[in-house]
């Protein structure tokens, strides 16, 4: 969560002691949604003593137990390169790939896939302390990594890392060198020369003395988290980040936010306390809401979550996109519904695509939508109109906090692309698969049931003496049963001298009957 803001931006919290639910606000619109809730909070950042369970030569990866319901994952080239299966965490540690680093961060040399032979770095029942870099989504574990980093507000600290990063947002050249230098003199000063950091979007325009405060922070927390590791047993969680509320204070609050606005009185005194010790000077901006309509219905946030669970959005013009989200991939369809126009075909077209580019990465960003994406722009002839589609889509995605890859248009029309994804998407946590259609979509219809139930009965009939059938079904089921089918039924009773009555079961749903025999 390291999401830059514009100068228009809003941070809205709604905080219960079950729940925490945090809203970003640009010009008036909704761009992200966070949510956290008390029993099943994100592992992202956390760190664990964790053993291995299964070594998988043949996709060089480990499964590696750290106490949740399903074992987490590791790669090979995730596992820090002299890591010879010892307890604990030894050896040098490198910028790891996955870390969950802020703002696309220019996070320096990069560690390498390994080719070594997993099952050499790491045997099962091997200790090893290890960083959650992906949250368990769907029916994934955790993705972990051994490149521990620790990040503050205005840096990412790699305890033997002697790599310093700045991020590639900050692009004055003059700001950069500045950072740099200040950076390099405070580790000196500290006597923590040979440690890496990587200097956050945050910390563009900050001074010697914050940054100086950061660094003797992290380095306090690294000392304590040392001695935790070696006196921690196995599955130990050993450190976990702040709670979102206090994150989104650390990680999205900037100068040039207008306000952070929490609805809870206990929230507003700790974010207080939080920002007085870390951003003295944007407390001022830190406000407790305390009106009787609740925060997230007074700004409309509540439609805003409605609206982001449903498959299509309406756009403007009257066209809209249908975004459907599976396990193997994320699709959206781009349509222009009631939008026709005032020119021609090929204008019309034009201006629904760069309307639809406009709001995909809003809608990506506000969903957590990530993986694999295929967008189905409406096919356009002219070249400089794709151009200008492609232009206006990788705009849309400047603000992104996660790392996003895309494509030119295809010969079929298609853009590819994919984002990061480190936790589960908005409808995952706030949904759960349909128990009547189990994640289908669909369910067969009444008179594709009434088929079934012919069948059945004919079966029955065959293997199995009785004076008659009761049919239990759903309401829609028996009432065309009575009604459409009921010709079908009487010759069916004919066929096999046997009388089938039926009952309504009003707790089935339409799929679901039983024949009885009597």
């Amino acid at each position: 969560m390291s999401e830059p803001v514009s100068q228009s931006s809003e941070i809205l919290i709604n905080l219960t002691p079950s729940e925490t639910r945090v809203g970003v606000i640009e010009n008036g619109m909704l761009q992200e949604i966070y949510v956290e809730r008390a029993g099943s909070r994100g592992l992202v950042g956390n760190l664990y003593k964790g053993q291995v369970v299964r070594v998988l030569p043949g996709m060089q990866a480990a499964f590696v137990d750290i106490g949740l319901e399903r074992a987490a994952f590791i790669h090979a080239a995730d596992v820090q390169h002299n890591y010879q299966g010892k307890e604990g965490v030894a050896g040098q540690l490198t910028v790891n790939a996955e870390s969950q680093l802020a703002e696309n961060d220019d996070q320096g040399p990069r560690t390498k896939p390994l080719m070594d032979n997993i099952s050499l770095m790491l045997r099962e029942g091997d200790f090893l302390t290890v960083q959650v870099t992906r949250d368990p989504i769907g029916t994934k574990g955790a993705r972990l990594t051994t490149h521990i980093s620790i990040p503050s507000r205005y840096l990412v600290y790699m305890p033997n890392s002697d790599h310093i990063g700045i991020s590639q947002k900050i692009d004055d050249e003059d700001e950069r060198e500045r950072l740099r230098s200040i950076v390099q003199n405070c580790l000196l000063t500290e006597g923590m020369e040979g440690s890496g950091v990587i200097l956050r979007t945050a910390a563009e325009g900050a001074g010697e003395q914050e940054l100086l405060e950061d660094i003797r922070y992290l380095h306090r927390l690294w000392e304590v988290l040392k001695d935790r590791m070696d006196n921690a047993q196995s599955k130990d969680r050993i450190y976990e980040d702040l709670p979102l509320y206090l994150r989104c204070v650390r990680d999205l609050m900037k100068g040039d936010v207008c306000r952070l606005v929490v609805d809870s009185k206990e929230g507003f005194t700790r974010i207080k306390a939080f920002a007085e010790t870390f951003i003295p000077d944007l407390t001022c901006k830190i406000e407790h809401y305390s009106g009787e309509r609740p925060i997230f219905d007074l700004y409309g946030i509540e439609d805003e979550i409605h609206k982001a669970l449903k498959g299509k959005v309406q756009l403007k013009s009257g066209g809209y996109l249908v975004i459907d989200q599976t396990e193997a991939m994320i699709t959206i369809d781009v349509n222009t519904g009631a939008f026709v126009g005032h020119r021609n075909l090929e204008e019309t077209i034009y201006k629904t695509n760069l309307e639809a580019a406009s709001s995909i990465g809003r809608q990506l960003r506000l969903r957590n939508l990530g993986g694999i994406i295929i967008i189905d722009f409406i096919d356009m002839t002219d070249p400089e109109h794709q151009r200008q589609v492609i232009r206006v889509l990788e705009k849309s995605f400047e603000r992104d906090h996660a790392k996003v890859k895309l494509s030119n248009i295809s010969e079929l029309g298609l853009v590819q692309m994919t984002r990061k994804r480190t936790r589960e998407s908005l409808r995952q946590i706030l949904c759960e698969v349909c128990p009547i259609c189990s994640g289908q979509g669909v369910v067969k219809t009444a008179e594709t049931v009434c088929n079934d139930i012919f069948r059945e009965i004919m079966r029955e009939a065959r293997a199995y003496e009785s004076l008659s059938f009761l049919v239990l079904a759903s309401q829609a089921v028996i009432d065309r049963l009575l009604d459409e089918e009921s010709a079908s039924l009487a010759d069916l009773e004919h066929f096999i001298q046997k009388t089938i009555k039926l009952q309504v079961e009003p707790m089935y749903n339409q799929e679901h009957y039983d024949v009885i025999l009597q």
